[in-house]
């Protein structure tokens, strides 16, 4: 028999009796929690039920049980303390744990271009949105979710991307979901099984390997300084166009230029002549430094464009909470897919960022940010022009990473092994590429997490990695030299670096955490 503790008194206790066996059920008990505390199920200091509410949960005597927490403190496995009850000891749960997996160590200085300034969450103001939440909601919020979105959210999201991005939108036409990861998936779902794509060519692995993953096939679209070359969608390989295409106009990721106004326009007629869909991932687009951002292009062809936000860029990643605006053809296929994926995202959540909305509490964080974030990007511009002679920070005022063009080509693990012994992470951009570029002379570089200080220090230890990687034509030159050949020294260096080769797919085989991502 089966039984879990815990009647009135203490935690509970997943505890086996068999009464059919031979052995006397106290030495079943004494046996049951013996192993409990070798295998680290019960930790050290973890308090044990009181001897009646276990005696009431296994059907037995109290003596039964006292007799035998009594017989395991003797051996030395359990402790009771007086007035407070009985606990696993220390020595004996730490001899017998499983030993804990070590802990990544992070780098003191990471540019990772993920992530908003994670300290700076509205710590207060969530809470007491969700305190609210919890005093207000009324039953039925705590049943089974909308699976497009708790309707407080999608009329209060409504209103907010009309009113600040100019969005077409109505709550009908929202579908909230778990960040823009499931976003991608509902909407290669939605879509059809082995829907053409065109992306921006570098963007986002991460991305990338969503889409891939639910059977969609991708096309290269590139991008120069005015943004995706949208005249060359005519010209995309295979016998059909695309059937779609991944843009980020307010603020390309990972480049971080701005789609040119011209070519919006030409996107948005390529759409309306082939009855192609355009995926406007606007993932931070509310951090515009030297003048307002463009409206959304949704707001021009709500029937043909799929708007897409989250809170991982204004917020925090850890929320997951994004939606999607629809064109009405979209609409009921998208919800169907996203009953099917998880039935709809946690209700109490949604209901607390309703409230920052409708309180006016979501806008003021973001004042705050845009501030915060414009000063660590002139930290960012400044460092860069101090530490890094001939480097130099492209792409718009805005966002929460920039582009850094370096003075010369670098090899992409070779600058990251160099800046990880510096204590600084640092990301290429030759693996934002389909076709992965290992040498290049551009890094990404995300400054939202780090403060001035920190920025200035990172960049000047990324100066120093940087000296440690030469010029791949200056260590093409040195291994030419008859002392070097003769040596051997550039299978030496190779096996130093673990470079490899690109895998077939044009995709690194190489785990690489990656550009920004607009999660």
């Amino acid at each position: 028999m089966i039984q879990k503790s815990g009647a009135n008194s203490g935690p509970e206790l997943l505890v086996e009796l068999d009464r059919a066996a031979r052995r006397p059920l106290r030495a079943q008990l004494e046996d049951a929690l013996r192993e409990a505390v070798r295998s680290g199920r019960l930790p050290a200091n973890t308090r044990l039920p009181a001897s009646r509410a276990l005696a009431a949960d296994l059907g037995v005597s109290r003596r039964l049980v006292v007799d035998a927490y009594a017989q395991v403190s003797a051996e030395g496995y359990l402790l009771s303390r007086r007035g407070a009850g009985t606990f696993v000891a220390d020595a004996a749960a730490a001899s017998n744990a499983p030993a804990a997996a070590a802990p990544r160590t992070a780098p003191r200085f990471d540019f990772f271009p993920g992530y908003p300034d994670l300290a700076g969450f509205p710590r207060r103001a969530w809470m007491r949105a969700l305190r609210e939440t919890l005093r207000d909601a009324p039953d039925r919020a705590f049943g089974y979710p909308d699976p497009r979105g708790a309707t407080e959210l999608r009329r209060a999201l409504a209103e907010h991307l009309r009113r600040v991005r100019g969005v077409f939108a109505d709550p009908e036409s929202i579908v909230v979901c778990a960040g823009a990861a499931q976003g991608f998936v509902l909407l290669v779902r939605a879509l059809r099984a082995g829907v053409r794509i065109a992306v921006e060519d570098p963007g986002l692995p991460a991305h990338r390997a969503i889409l891939a993953a639910q059977g969609a096939r991708l096309v290269a679209l590139p991008v120069d300084e005015r943004g995706a070359r949208v005249h060359e969608l005519a010209a995309a390989p295979g016998a059909h166009p695309p059937d779609a295409v991944l843009v980020t106009p307010a603020h390309q990721s990972p480049t971080g230029v701005a789609l040119a106004p011209p070519r919006r326009a030409a996107l948005l007629a390529w759409a309306a002549a082939t009855g192609g869909v355009v995926i406007e991932d606007d993932y931070d687009a509310e951090y515009r430094y030297d003048r307002p951002p463009l409206g959304a292009m949704q707001g021009l062809a709500p029937d043909r464009v799929v708007y897409m936000g989250t809170v991982s860029k204004t917020l925090a990643p850890a929320l997951r909470l994004g939606w999607l605006v629809l064109p009405p053809a979209l609409i009921d296929a998208v919800v169907s897919e996203k009953t099917l994926a998880d039935h709809g995202c946690p209700t109490i959540e949604q209901l607390a960022l309703a409230r920052l909305f409708e309180s006016g509490a979501y806008d003021r964080h973001l004042r705050q940010a845009r501030r915060r974030y414009r000063l660590r990007r002139d930290a960012l511009v400044s460092a860069v022009g101090r530490h890094l002679p001939g480097a130099a920070v492209t792409g718009v005022a805005a966002g929460l990473h920039a582009l850094v063009r370096l003075a010369h080509e670098v090899d992409g693990i070779e600058l990251m092994r160099a800046a990880e012994r510096h204590s600084v992470g640092v990301y290429p951009l030759g693996y934002g590429y389909l076709e992965v570029r290992p040498v290049h002379d551009a890094v990404v570089l995300g400054y939202a997490n780090l403060s001035e200080p920190a920025i200035e220090e990172g960049i000047r230890r990324l100066a120093l990695a940087l000296a440690e990687c030469p010029a791949p034509g200056a260590r093409l030159r040195r291994s030419r030299s008859p002392a070097r050949r003769a040596s051997g020294a550039p299978a030496q260096a190779r096996r130093r670096t673990g470079a490899r080769s690109p895998g077939s797919d044009g995709r690194s085989t190489r785990p690489c955490r990656g550009a920004p991502d607009s999660g």
